[in-house]
């Protein structure tokens, strides 16, 4: 900011938040009655050129215009941005949806559709770590044949069902022997750990040839042994809403984005990094390290419940996007998702 004058910070911002407002390269005449400054047109193309050689505007094509590059957004959102505070409506919203009796899967699919909804930008979460997950309480119910429901309780309040086929048939007495010994065990503690060690006991079951002990693991670990999906580890709401406020040129990156959303190996890690740092995590173009990123900005903020990060949310949006707006909403969403987690 040293190398600005207090004029060209004051046109710089002006000309930002133009061409965030109207999505259009700025000319000259246009940031004179928005900055209400009393300098002449010549005064302001000369300021411009200034800020375009120092790397932080452009002009596109043949436009007499200009549009901010990064370099200016980054320095716009840094210095020059003032935030402005959600309004009660939007707060008591979110208090109201991301209600506490839910899920933590529920919550996390809520949280991501709210920051699209208020944002009308395309919404990211991703879900709780496995290592995060502890097991509260199991049980197994018969079921025709070889086929047993299972029911699990992780962590305070998701309960999850899902049937596996046994090698061998279970009466409901032994099946509730299996819980209570899988309960007395395992409960309290993180679903890996508790995979890990059923593993271990079933080796060691194995050596000491105890067929009631083998039998009870390998029915608790076919109840736990399902492997998360890679791809359903974020989750992305209203990717649509991106097309709704793009301009012609946007809409050309936009089938790159598109594809990421799709593959979501580098959004993925580029939340990783994120979930890694403390706050509010702002990304402006090829800052995130991803070239299809380019004309995209990602503001992200880690969530967690009162003890540990258990992952990070956020916005995609073009670099264009309402800072002012969106960084607070990532911001209170993340806070208030995690006094959820927390009960």
């Amino acid at each position: 900011m040293a190398d600005i004058s207090e004029r060209a910070r004051i046109l710089l911002k002006t000309l930002v938040e133009c061409h965030i407002r109207d999505g259009q390269p700025v000319g000259s005449r246009t940031l004179l009655e928005e900055a209400g400054l009393p300098v002449s047109t010549a005064t302001i193309r000369n300021v411009m050129s200034d800020l375009e050689d120092k790397g932080y505007l452009h002009s596109p094509h043949t436009s007499a215009g200009r549009v901010p590059t990064a370099l200016g957004y980054r320095l716009f959102v840094d210095s020059l941005l003032q935030v402005r505070p959600l309004d009660h409506e939007a707060i008591s919203r979110m208090r109201a949806e991301l209600n506490p009796d839910k899920s933590s899967t529920e919550l996390v699919q809520t949280a991501s559709a709210l920051l699209s909804s208020i944002t009308a930008q395309a919404g990211l979460v991703t879900v709780p770590r496995q290592e995060a997950q502890q097991l509260r309480q199991v049980e197994f119910l018969p079921l025709s044949g070889d086929r047993v429901l299972v029911i699990l309780v992780i962590n305070e309040r998701e309960v999850q069902n899902r049937i596996i086929h046994t090698q061998r048939t279970f009466t409901e007495a032994q099946l509730r022997e299996a819980a209570a010994m899988v309960n007395q065990r395992f409960a309290g503690r993180p679903l890996q750990q508790v995979k890990q060690q059923i593993l271990q006991e079933m080796q060691d079951a194995r050596s000491q040839i105890d067929g009631y002990l083998q039998s009870t693991l390998d029915l608790a670990n076919q109840a736990l042994d399902q492997e998360p999906d890679p791809e359903e580890d974020c989750m992305v709401v209203g990717e649509s809403r991106l097309l709704d406020s793009a301009t012609p040129e946007e809409l050309l990156h936009l089938r790159g984005l598109f594809d990421a959303f799709e593959k979501k190996k580098d959004l993925l890690h580029l939340l990783e990094r994120c979930s890694r740092a403390q706050g509010i995590q702002i990304f402006i173009g090829e800052e995130a390290g991803y070239k299809v990123f380019g004309n995209y900005s990602v503001i992200t903020a880690p969530y967690n419940d009162g003890d540990r990060i258990l992952g990070v949310l956020g916005v995609i949006g073009p670099t264009r996007m309402a800072y002012e707006r969106v960084i607070p909403i990532v911001d209170v969403t993340a806070r208030m998702l995690s006094s959820a987690l927390g009960g």
